[in-house]
């Protein structure tokens, strides 16, 4: 499956968080490269997420961008479908916002 679908499926499932506002980063010369794809706000929480499709790996400056959100505090995932970004979302209300 295309990272594509993967993130039109993902945005979606966003669009049915009442809690939750988004947006889709675009890639670009007036970007700053290595931003995750989608950068998410659920009841609170700061979620960056980078999507690629099945086997897809991150690049070393994506993997940096995702380090350096964890350690300000956000989370950061790579996610693989809507079952992670479901996965990420629960771990959160697991260890309590």
């Amino acid at each position: 499956m295309k990272e594509k679908v993967i993130q039109e499926k993902i945005i979606q499932y966003l669009k049915q968080l009442p809690e939750a506002w988004y947006f889709k980063t675009h890639g670009g010369m007036y970007q700053a490269a290595g931003i995750p794809d989608i950068i998410l706000c659920y009841k609170g929480s700061f979620i960056a997420l980078e999507i690629k499709k099945s086997g897809g790996k991150t690049t070393k400056l994506q993997e940096k961008v995702l380090r350096d959100i964890a350690k300000a505090g956000g989370t950061a995932a790579v996610v693989y479908g809507v079952e992670d970004v479901k996965r990420v979302i629960q771990q959160l209300q697991t260890e309590g916002w």
